[in-house]
């Protein structure tokens, strides 16, 4: 049989003997990626629990996590073995208190129910000295709103993450990036005790972070180890301990602390340098009285990726601003992105590498801090993104327009099952199973036995990809199921191939077929 698959049905696929062969995205080879073909199912009226499978916290730290779970709402949330000093309220979903002050594991189901169906779901909550047990997920004000950021934005973000399902599936940090403190020459930057100071355009941030919180999200910011942020704001030089006391009283979950102006002052670079501000900074959020998930953004020198977790980093930037990355034969992302995985043996639980943000949707031109506009990424482009940042084990944290979130947006940022990939407790990156200048072919081992293989596409026309089970440490039969569709294929053995379109992707998760 020789089935031409760009001539069949998108839901049709074809086995031979036993090779496998999918027909993911395989209709959009065009060179302008085809139309917006959208893959993912809509979520069905039952309840269906989402999210990671494991969850860190200090001890005694206040506490705020919200169930995400689609199905038609109203639904009725309980848990079982929830610690006495959690509460679950039952009709939101959002856990509050104070993790238990005993380390440990504790094991609780959640539970969902509505008129339509249950669900339950086990949470290994692990009470102790680690955070972001699984990647950080959630959506960043920077590519978007630039020096324009104010109260209002992170609010609407908020109320967007809410109503549009994102929060659903597991996005839960609603992150402001830089221009939120006194620019420089708008004096004065602190208070008599030396206590930071917001511009106008943030003239209750504690009410905004609360506000937040009251949507069972987490608020997260930004600031640099230097005198001056990356858009000349106020930094934290010299105040680094007032400053982590001033971002926990107010009541923030995440810190990006960006290199920034740090440099200029420390012109050394070697590695000392380099570790300093951050050891600095991990230190005293270490001994904060909330706990706070810590993201180091100094695009990758000296290896941080070798280093990160000893300073206390939860995530690092490997590489150079995404967004100011220049396309060449392929989208900039490509690029970020191939250099990122080369790093895959440092990832694990906690500490994850950072590639930067998911820039789909409308988003703005980094080099003018312009105003949203389409992406230019095609629907290949789009779906190989983030199936290479699930696949990475990568923070998913968009940075688009959450007012301009169209369907097709949010079918590629909010399947289940892919952003399971991204989320497995297993904690590992995907490693580099083969790569040349026409594909690339990464494998990521999950919790549960299975694997997860993705095929892409880098050349600039359809061709057929394969990858032996030989390269992925793989024998006998294995079930494919296509995530992005959320169906099984078929049972397959020895190899898996696809044809897959001009920068597309074809990810598959195969588990053992006994």
């Amino acid at each position: 049989m020789n089935y031409r698959l760009r001539d069949m049905p998108m839901s049709r696929f074809c086995f031979v003997g036993t090779v496998i062969f999918v027909g993911l995205l395989a209709v959009c080879e065009g060179r302008a990626g085809g139309a917006k073909l959208v893959l993912t199912p809509k979520p069905a009226p039952a309840p269906r629990i989402n999210g990671p499978t494991v969850y860190g916290c200090r001890p005694g730290r206040p506490f705020l996590y919200r169930v995400p779970c689609t199905g038609t709402r109203p639904i009725e949330f309980t848990a079982d073995e929830l610690p006495e000093t959690l509460r679950l309220d039952a009709a939101s979903g959002i856990i509050t208190g104070n993790a238990p002050a005993t380390r440990g594991t504790y094991r609780v189901t959640l539970k969902a129910r509505n008129a339509h169906g249950e669900d339950a779901r086990p949470l290994r909550l692990v009470v102790g000295d680690q955070l972001a047990l699984t990647p950080p997920m959630g959506w960043n004000s920077w590519y978007i709103h630039y020096s324009r950021v104010t109260e209002r934005h992170m609010r609407e973000a908020a109320d967007a993450m809410i109503a549009s399902g994102m929060a659903d599936f597991g996005y839960q940090y609603v992150n402001v990036d830089d221009c939120w403190t006194k620019r420089k020459g708008d004096e004065p930057y602190r208070d008599k005790d030396g206590r930071l100071l917001t511009n106008a355009k943030f003239p209750d941030i504690k009410a905004m972070v609360d506000y937040i919180h009251s949507k069972g999200l987490k608020a997260g910011t930004y600031t640099s180890p230097g005198p001056w942020t990356c858009a000349r704001y106020v930094g934290a030089y010299g105040h680094e301990k007032q400053d982590a006391a001033r971002l926990a009283e107010w009541g923030f979950d995440f810190l990006k602390y960006d290199w920034c102006s740090y440099g200029s002052y420390k012109h050394n670079q070697d590695l000392n340098v380099l570790k300093k501000p951050y050891l600095l900074m991990g230190n005293l959020l270490k001994t904060a009285d909330r706990d706070i998930v810590f993201n180091l953004c100094q695009y990758g020198m000296g290896d941080v990726w070798k280093w990160g977790g000893q300073v206390g980093g939860n995530c690092w930037r490997t590489t150079h601003d995404l967004g100011l990355t220049a396309a060449g034969r392929l989208p900039g992302f490509y690029h970020v992105g191939l250099a990122n995985a080369r790093y895959w043996q440092y990832a694990k639980p906690g500490q994850w590498n950072d590639p930067d943000y998911i820039l789909i949707g409308a988003v703005g031109d980094a080099r003018t801090g312009g105003r949203g506009a389409p992406t230019s990424l095609t629907p290949n482009e789009q779906y190989s993104y983030m199936s290479m940042w699930c696949l990475m084990a990568a923070p998913l944290i968009f940075s688009g327009d959450m007012a301009q979130l169209d369907q097709f947006t949010l079918n590629v940022l909010c399947n289940a099952e892919v952003i399971a990939v991204d989320q497995d407790a297993l904690g590992k990156q995907a490693r580099i199973v083969r790569q040349s200048d026409s594909e690339l072919v990464l494998a990521k081992p999950l919790e549960d036995g299975s694997t997860a293989v993705g095929l892409f596409n880098l050349g600039e026309t359809p061709g057929e990809l394969s990858v032996a089970w030989s390269e992925l440490g793989l024998a006998g039969k294995q079930v494919a199921r296509d995530p992005w569709r959320q169906k099984d294929l078929d049972v397959a053995e020895g190899k898996l191939s696809a044809r897959v379109g001009r920068h597309g992707v074809a990810l598959i998760r195969l588990r053992p077929a006994e």
